[in-house]
């Protein structure tokens, strides 16, 4: 047993704290960051500390054996306080008084606790240095079965109580929070589990069986999952509306092609490359604001007609009202997008600027209502441009187009 799958936890774990310290150093007043980057960063500590290489390099580092355990156990339940600090914080108290003397309460816990475990281990006997199995080797030494029994019953206790405070949470909000929640009681079961493992290892010792492969592979395997799963959970917040947002980017795309990239100013403006991923809300702001504008400049060639066709071929053809709605807004979009290619080519006549279409203009600069289209709006909030664009490559729509295609044709 090498370690690897320790240091590649660890890793990942602190990769994930290196991306929170640009926030922590900006943000260093806020309880709520230093909590998050401490859990994130403890959680990491504790998987290099458990690496059997580590445990090595510290037993002959200090020159006394075992002397890792001691210190692995110490980080695990720092851990266990920063997570339990983490979850007050986040879902906060009546007020800041309290907040600070519930999280005061629990540090002070778990310090007395690590003291305790640093005094039995001093007061044991622990000559043989044990790098993976030291829980069910020395379970029936005095003072070190019961630093490991404390160790053991500190952590259960606060993964346990994680756990149930993140269950019972999930039931009052929604949202991304809740999704965190979630994945964060998941990794919290894990994480009890481990413990349990642990314990029913310890246990059989003292009865006789040698149940070892609990505590040295089912054991990491659960802790690792639980680490990865808590870690993803508190950072799932910060990232949801990031995600949010890229999936809204995404799904503008085809309306974006249809009319927001009609001309390089907003091409350039609203594509996302590489370098700003970073940049991914200010990304949609640019597409939802090309599109606006595509749809502004179209707008003189609105068709009511083709909106309505459209609208009542897909309710004929099962769809619901709203994506008919959705679907016949595309449709006379879309149409209205070709015959303004017509008019720059000049096959056209481009004298379509009346007074009803310069009101529709005007109009669309004052807010999320849109041109008028008809005795209608055209909604060109974000919502609904998501569901527009899903209808573009609708056949309905494709229909239209054709039509208008073959209409023109004919024309010229």
């Amino acid at each position: 047993m090498n370690g690897l799958i320790y240091f590649i936890a660890a890793a990942i774990l602190w990769t994930g704290f290196a991306a929170q310290l640009p926030g922590l150093w900006h943000n260093w007043r806020d309880p709520l960051k230093r909590a998050l980057c401490a859990v994130i960063f403890l959680a990491g500590f504790c998987f290099a500390l458990g690496a059997p290489p580590t445990v090595g390099f510290i037993n002959r580092a200090i020159g006394v054996p075992n002397a890792a355990a001691c210190v692995t156990y110490g980080a695990v339940n720092a851990f266990s306080a920063a997570s339990l600090v983490l979850i007050v914080h986040w879902r906060g108290a009546d007020s800041p008084a309290q907040l600070r003397r519930v999280s005061r309460s629990w540090l002070i816990a778990y310090a007395v606790i690590i003291v305790v475990q640093s005094a039995l281990f001093a007061a044991g006997d622990a000559p043989v240095e044990r790098r993976t199995d030291f829980d069910t080797y020395y379970a029936d030494t005095p003072f070190i079965r019961e630093m490991i029994v404390l160790y053991l019953v500190a952590h259960m206790a606060a993964a346990v109580t994680t756990t149930t405070l993140c269950w019972r949470w999930t039931h009052q909000i929604s949202g991304w929070t809740r999704r965190a929640l979630a994945v964060l009681a998941v990794g919290w079961l894990c994480t009890s589990a481990y413990g349990v493992v642990k314990m029913t290892a310890v246990v059989g010792r003292w009865s006789g069986y040698h149940w070892d492969p609990l505590s040295t592979r089912l054991a990491p395997m659960l802790v690792t999952v639980g680490a990865a799963l808590t870690s993803a959970g508190y950072v799932l917040p910060l990232l949801g509306p990031r995600i949010d947002s890229l999936l809204a980017f995404l799904r503008l795309g085809p309306l974006f092609r249809l009319v927001g990239s009609r001309n390089s100013r907003n091409r350039r403006n609203a594509l996302l490359s590489w370098r700003s991923l970073g940049d991914v809300e200010l990304r949609l702001t640019h597409r939802t604001t090309a599109i606006r504008d595509g749809i502004r400049d179209v707008s003189v060639h609105f068709d009511e007609a083709v909106r309505e066709r459209a609208y009542r071929q897909a309710l004929s053809l099962g769809s619901g009202a709203d994506e008919a709605e959705a679907i016949g807004d595309a449709a006379m979009v879309a149409v209205a997008a070709l015959t303004g290619t017509h008019d720059r080519a000049g096959r056209l006549d481009p004298a379509v600027l009346d007074g009803v279409a310069l009101d529709a203009i005007a109009g669309f600069t004052g807010g999320y209502a849109g041109p008028v289209a008809g005795e209608q709006t055209l909604d060109t909030g974000q919502p609904s441009l998501i569901r527009m664009s899903r209808a573009v490559r609708a056949a309905v729509v494709e229909g239209a187009v054709r039509a208008e295609r073959a209409k023109t044709r004919q024309v010229l």
